[in-house]
C-alpha cells in the first residue's frame, strides 16, 4: 500500500495522511523534530494562540492519574503576531499542513486573530472555543449552541482559511454545539477537547491546581470521546476530526470507523515521541490486510453494518 491510499482532503486541504498532532502537546513542530519523522505526520495543529502572549497558569500545570493526564497550562504561548514572525516559518519547513489554534476570551479577540492569521501561511484555523467567554461571567464559548455559532460565524467572516472548530466535550449536548457551527459556516469540526477534571493533594489537604479544576487527556476518555464522535458524525455533514486518548493505530482505526476523516493524538506522544509514525504505519498494515483499498472505505466502515 502506498502513501497516497492514506490520503485525505479536509476543506479543500490535501493531508497526506490522517494523523495530525493534536494542538498543546506539539508545540510548534521544532520540539519534536529530533525525536520522529515529523515530515510523515499528515499535520501539526500549534499551541493554542491568543492575540496578545500570555503566560500561562502558575503553579503545578500536569498532574498524571491512572490512564490520564490532567493538565492546567492557561493556554501559555507568545501572541499570534509573534508566532507569524517568529515560529511559523520553521513550522513550514517541517513539511505537515500547518493548523493555527485559535484562542481567545472575547469575540473582538477571536476575530482579530483570525484576521491576523488569514494573511499568515497557515493552511487551515482551528477554532477553540473551550476558551471562557469574559464577557459572559467565564462560560466557555462552546457550551452554548448559540454562543458556538456566534464565534464562529464572527471568525468565518474574519477569515477566508478553511475553518475546523474544536467542541467542548463539557458542553450539555455537544452534538447541538457542533451542528450551530456547521451551519455558522465551520468546514469541519474537530473533537473532543479535554474533560473538566480535578485532582487533590492528600498530603496537604488541597487541590493539586491553582485553579480547582483542570483539563482531563489520555486513555480514560477514549471511550467517551469516541461515543461523541459517532454521535457527531451521524448529525452533521461536514467532516469531523476524532481525538481523545488515541495511543495505537487500533485506537485510530475506532475512531475513523465511526465516521472521523482524521485523528489528532496528543498525550500519547509526552510517553512515546513515536507514537503517531507508528499509530501511521499501523493503519497502512491494518488496511492492506483487511481488504480497504483506501481510507474514504474505512471512514465511517462502522456505520455501513
Amino acid at each position: 500500500m502506498n502513501s497516497s491510499e492514506l490520503g485525505l482532503s479536509i476543506a479543500g486541504v490535501a493531508f497526506a495522511n490522517p494523523v495530525i498532532a493534536a494542538s498543546g502537546t506539539f508545540g510548534y513542530g521544532k520540539e519534536y523534530k529530533d525525536l520522529l519523522e515529523i515530515e510523515r505526520l499528515g499535520g501539526i495543529c500549534t499551541k493554542g494562540l491568543t492575540l496578545a502572549p500570555r503566560p500561562g497558569n502558575n503553579g503545578i500545570r500536569l498532574h498524571e492519574t491512572p490512564s490520564g493526564l490532567i493538565n492546567s497550562i492557561g493556554l501559555e504561548n507568545p501572541g499570534i503576531k509573534a508566532f507569524i514572525d517568529t515560529e511559523l516559518p520553521a513550522l513550514r519547513r517541517l513539511g505537515p499542513v500547518v493548523i493555527a489554534n485559535l484562542s481567545g476570551s472575547s469575540l473582538e479577540d477571536y476575530v482579530e486573530g483570525a484576521r491576523l492569521l488569514d494573511r499568515s501561511d497557515i493552511d487551515m484555523i482551528e477554532l477553540n472555543i473551550s476558551c471562557p467567554n469574559v464577557k459572559a461571567g467565564g462560560m466557555a464559548f462552546g457550551l452554548c449552541p448559540s454562543d458556538a455559532a456566534g464565534v464562529t460565524a464572527a471568525v468565518r467572516k474574519a477569515s477566508s482559511k478553511p475553518l475546523m472548530v474544536k467542541l467542548s466535550p463539557n458542553a450539555p449536548d455537544i452534538s447541538a454545539v457542533g451542528r450551530a457551527c456547521e451551519a455558522a459556516g465551520a468546514d469541519a469540526l474537530s473533537l473532543v477537547n479535554t474533560f473538566k477534571a480535578m485532582a487533590i493533594d492528600t498530603r496537604t489537604a488541597k487541590p493539586v491546581f491553582e485553579n480547582i479544576s483542570a483539563g482531563l487527556s489520555g486513555p480514560a476518555i477514549r471511550p467517551i470521546a469516541l461515543r461523541m464522535v459517532w454521535e457527531l458524525c451521524g448529525e452533521v455533514s461536514v467532516p469531523v476530526v476524532g481525538m481523545g486518548g488515541i495511543a495505537t493505530a487500533n485506537d485510530a482505526i475506532e475512531f475513523i470507523m465511526a465516521g472521523a476523516a482524521a485523528v489528532q493524538v496528543g498525550a500519547a506522544s509526552f510517553a512515546r515521541p513515536t507514537a503517531m509514525t507508528e499509530i501511521i504505519d499501523g493503519i497502512k498494515r491494518f488496511m492492506s490486510h483487511n481488504g480497504y483499498r483506501s481510507l474514504k472505505e474505512l471512514c465511517g466502515a462502522a456505520r455501513k453494518q
